[in-house]
């Protein structure tokens, strides 16, 4: 047969796309539709079309925000040059098939699972050989499931594939062309990590530092405590990025992250997170007290609870943001045993619901500039910016009269031999407060005000001012 009478069929999960859409529809109704996902998995027992069937039902992904690979695009581009025709072939549900088939306008037809049959593996290699004969196609692919498929091929296409895979591709067939997309970068799960938010679990060392009362043991414990709350927010923060992969992709900056972006399968997330819930699981039953454990349970609850629905409820995310910087206090004081003063607790509240109200003023900010009158995935418009900003200066200034208050207080003199000098740390924190909004308000704030403190140079030297102004009143 000629080369132009050779068909090139094309997989879509994993090979036209870097992402699995079965493991990103999933995903979609852990949060969205979990009723439907119970009874799916519960009905699996009848096939996998079945349940792939009853998850497309709900699930409408946005086809034109798809991590496609550039190499397998450009791949058909040439084979349409030449004349001939390409197929999708998918195991996914035929409906998502013909959605992304009609927004590329580069396939001659889509065939994928229809709620009887499993278009893959032998099943897939059937329908071909039935269709096209065999040896009359071309087969693209990047799974060993795939294996079937390229024996009745002219030329197995793998797409990513590992070299034992391709090992077992050139000794399955005669002909074999590998495309080599590397393997994802440390970086991308480094940066899914996301280890530069640890800074906010230093919140947990500051019960020990406002004690005065600094021990070894207690050092220790609160250093525990620490890299428990790391692990654990890593873990929590790859569960957040998988479920928010849809306005993720949407979003001008978020749309990076690596399983937005496909850099990373989600298949490879859910393994990350079983391993940093375990190694969190290992710390907590070996060295931390039980009411530290039970603070940090209650900090994976409330942050799932925050990725699934919380985040979409008008104030209360603001308020679980708050919260959460609030319970990283609070387990800093549990690790230690040390009484957690009320003023401390008070003033955090505030300030914290402050941050977290920027955090919102900054997202619907570049809402607005992007053009887009409602924030994805939140319950908030571009009209709400004027209210949101001033929940912002008003908790972030009823936190420094909380301040005010403290200073006045018996207590101070108890810690401080010169607690008059505290009073010069409330104008510091006024303008700081008052900065850190304006500079939201003209654009220049990212996502996260506290990220953006710590590089901000006139933040730090307003924290240091801070800190100089607390030793003094301690020391002279």
């Amino acid at each position: 047969m000629s080369d132009a009478k050779v068909v090139l069929a094309v997989d879509l999960d994993g090979t036209l796309l870097q992402s699995d859409l079965l493991h990103e529809n999933i995903a979609h109704h852990a949060t969205r539709h979990p009723a439907t996902l119970a009874a799916a998995v519960v009905g699996l027992s009848r096939g996998k079309a079945v349940f792939k069937a009853r998850l497309a039902e709900h699930y409408e992904p946005d086809v034109a925000t798809l991590p496609y690979r550039q190499e397998v695009l450009d791949l058909i581009q040439q084979v349409r040059a030449a004349g001939r025709a390409v197929v999708l072939v998918s195991a996914s549900d035929q409906r998502l098939l013909d959605r992304i088939a009609a927004h590329l306008k580069c396939f001659d037809a889509a065939y994928g699972s229809d709620g009887s049959r499993n278009l893959s593996g032998d099943n897939k290699a059937r329908f071909l050989v039935d269709r096209y004969g065999a040896g009359n196609y071309d087969y693209v692919g990047d799974a060993a499931v795939d294996l079937p498929v390229w024996r009745g091929a002219r030329l197995a296409i793998t797409v990513g594939a590992g070299a034992s895979l391709r090992a077992r591709v050139d000794a399955a067939t005669a002909r074999t062309l590998h495309i080599d997309t590397g393997p994802a970068p440390l970086r991308a799960y480094r940066k899914a990590l996301r280890p530069h938010q640890w800074l906010k679990n230093v919140l947990v060392f500051l019960p020990l530092l406002a004690s005065h009362r600094i021990s070894l043991a207690d050092l220790l414990a609160t250093v525990l405590v620490f890299v428990a709350f790391c692990l654990a927010a890593s873990a929590v923060y790859v569960v957040n990025d998988i479920l928010d992969i849809p306005s993720d992709r949407i979003h001008p900056r978020k749309r990076r992250r690596p399983f937005a972006s496909g850099a990373i399968p989600i298949s490879h997330g859910a393994v990350m997170v079983a391993v940093l819930a375990a190694a969190t699981a290992v710390l907590c039953i070996v060295w931390l007290q039980p009411l530290v454990v039970l603070a940090l349970l209650g900090y994976c609850v409330l942050t799932t609870a925050y990725s699934i629905s919380l985040k979409r409820k008008m104030v209360v995310d603001i308020c679980t943001l708050a919260g959460l910087y609030t319970l990283r206090i609070i387990t800093g004081a549990a690790a230690t045993s040390l009484p957690l003063s009320p003023w401390l607790l008070a003033f955090s509240v505030f300030l914290f619901f402050s941050l977290a109200a920027i955090k919102r003023q900054a997202e619907l900010l570049s809402s607005r500039t992007a053009g887009v009158e409602k924030l994805s995935g939140r319950n908030y418009e571009v009209g709400d910016i004027p209210v949101i900003t001033a929940m912002s200066l008003a908790s972030g200034y009823n936190a420094v009269l909380v301040l005010a208050l403290y200073i006045n207080s018996d207590t101070v003199a108890e810690l401080y031999s010169s607690p008059f000098l505290l009073w010069l740390v409330c104008p510091v924190l006024l303008y700081w407060i008052s900065r850190l909004i304006l500079l939201t308000q003209r654009g220049m704030m990212d996502d996260d005000p506290v990220l953006f403190a710590v590089r901000d140079h006139i933040s730090l030297a307003c924290g240091a001012v801070i800190l100089a102004i607390a030793l003094a009143a301690s020391l002279l």
